[in-house]
């Protein structure tokens, strides 16, 4: 289920973690846990939240709430050679952390 930027703002005390995935070489689109619920954030104008990148997508996230951010990356290798595994078996989540972006960095 999609969450625009401008409803995120608002319920910025109940997020419980971002999640950046990486979908492609430099592509990064975020999804924000509420309630126990992942939702993939889009901007206001209904398209999905996507970056080239991820300082640009942490400065986003940064603005709205001030929680952890973790980083996903899911490997196609199982797909690849014809494995059985569930997608979630070959998938890869980092925390990125919780603290404000330096100055400089802004």
């Amino acid at each position: 289920m999609k969450i625009h930027l401008k409803e995120l703002k608002k319920q910025s005390q109940r997020i419980e973690v971002f999640i950046v995935e990486s979908v492609d070489l430099s592509l990064y689109i975020a999804h924000a846990r509420i309630d126990g619920e992942e939702r993939v954030i889009a901007e206001d104008d209904r398209r999905l939240l996507k970056r080239h990148n991820l300082l640009a997508m942490k400065r986003i996230l940064k603005g709205i709430a001030a929680c952890e951010i973790r980083l996903r990356q899911r490997s196609a290798y199982d797909e690849m050679v014809g494995h059985n595994h569930p997608a979630s078996a070959n998938t890869l989540e980092i925390s990125l952390g919780d603290e404000p972006l330096p100055e400089w960095l802004n």
